[in-house]
């Protein structure tokens, strides 16, 4: 999941949600008809900062997931 994480990363686009409800990009971006796309709507602008978290995480993953951590908490599962 880790790897498929980042190469969706790579092709990140701003958007706005309409008052009808469509998402507009900020961009012009050409998509081929039938793709698959991830939204991701932080819960509201005050907590904006927190998405900043999730987007760290394929960094964090490398650290993290790895057999010498997994030994060392193996202990708390």
């Amino acid at each position: 999941m880790h790897g498929d994480l980042q190469k969706y990363m790579e092709n990140l686009y701003e958007a706005v949600v309409e008052p009808d409800g469509r998402i507009r990009l900020s961009a012009s971006v050409h998509l081929e008809k039938g793709l698959k796309v991830l939204v991701a709507v932080p819960p509201s602008e005050e907590d904006a900062a927190l998405s900043g978290i999730a987007l760290s995480e394929p960094s964090l993953a490398d650290d993290w997931l790895n057999p010498d951590e997994e030994e060392a908490w193996a202990h708390l599962q």
